[in-house]
């Protein structure tokens, strides 16, 4: 399912390097309003976030979740019935948050729905750090309209010391490849929530600054202005982070970054004012919902 391959047996109780074996891992499944105003809108996103994560950001927000500490183990036709849940409770979407290692459980639940009270008729968003195989991507093709998908990192130096996957650049850069491919347009509803198309998330880290100029560079050569550029200064540090990643981004460097998009021309962008670096943006893990 993921770019690590580790090709451990999980459907036989084996844990990968995910974290994940064979159960379905769900950790919260409630409205959320701190995503991008064409995702949360007024209503709030139907988030559902997943336990375990293919990736191990040294500055993961939401380790409480990608490490496993938390979540509860449903089946595949809870999960549809959650699904259904959150459009009726008026969600703009269903945003299927670090789903990676659950695509296939993911796929069989959005084929239920339609045999249960459904059909959805609410976008599926796909909401990921971006270590995707172009493969995984195909598979998703008649299930999600939306990808809020991360670009962490240009150097493959900075990936491995600081997501254990020194292959990340060109993974991400294959993955968004193919989610442009997919959904070519970026397209809203007369309301302003966006109903298909390809979100890019970059989360500038303290002190590096020219990687994420690097990562613009490369993200723009493959979509251009298809895509939304969502450029975000909310690092939080947290406890256990590495010595270099203790401090906020500073207020000039996030500045040059936003002034360096647009000298490339981007022209479809959301950025964050100060005082978004706040834990309180994070979300309770309290397995409501589920």
């Amino acid at each position: 399912m993921c770019p690590r391959l580790c090709g451990v047996r999980r459907g036989a109780g084996k844990r990968g390097v995910c974290g994940a074996d064979d159960r379905l891992i769900v950790a919260r499944a409630a409205l959320h309003f701190w995503e991008e105003p064409p995702i949360s809108g007024t209503r709030g996103s139907g988030t559902v976030f997943f336990s375990n994560c293919s990736l191990r950001c040294s500055y993961c927000q939401n380790r409480e979740i990608s490490r496993g500490k938390t979540g509860k183990a449903i089946c595949v036709e809870r999960l549809a019935g959650i699904f259904l849940e959150l459009q009726e409770q008026g969600a703009h979407n269903i945003n299927l948050v670090t789903p990676t290692h659950y695509v296939e459980q993911i796929i069989e639940a959005l084929d239920l729905v339609h045999g249960l009270q459904g059909p959805l008729t609410t976008p599926i968003v796909y909401n990921t750090g971006g270590y995707e195989l172009p493969e995984t991507i195909e598979m998703l093709a008649d299930h999600i309209d939306i990808y809020l998908t991360d670009f962490k990192y240009a150097s493959a130096g900075l990936a491995a010391r600081y997501s254990q996957a020194s292959d990340y650049p060109d993974v991400a850069f294959a993955a968004l490849r193919a989610m442009v491919a997919q959904c070519e347009q970026y397209e809203l509803d007369d309301d302003g929530i966006l109903k298909r198309g390809v979100i890019v998330r970059h989360l500038l880290l303290p002190g590096q600054l020219e990687d994420s100029k690097r990562v613009l560079d490369r993200a723009f050569e493959i979509a251009g202005n298809k895509v939304c550029y969502s450029l975000m200064s909310q690092f939080t540090p947290l406890q256990g982070a590495p010595d270099s990643l203790r401090q906020r981004v500073a207020e000039e460097e996030y500045s040059e970054l936003i002034d360096f998009a647009l000298g490339l021309g981007i022209t479809n962008s959301f950025m964050q004012e100060g005082g978004a670096a706040e834990e309180s943006f994070i979300p309770s893990f309290d397995l409501e919902g589920v």
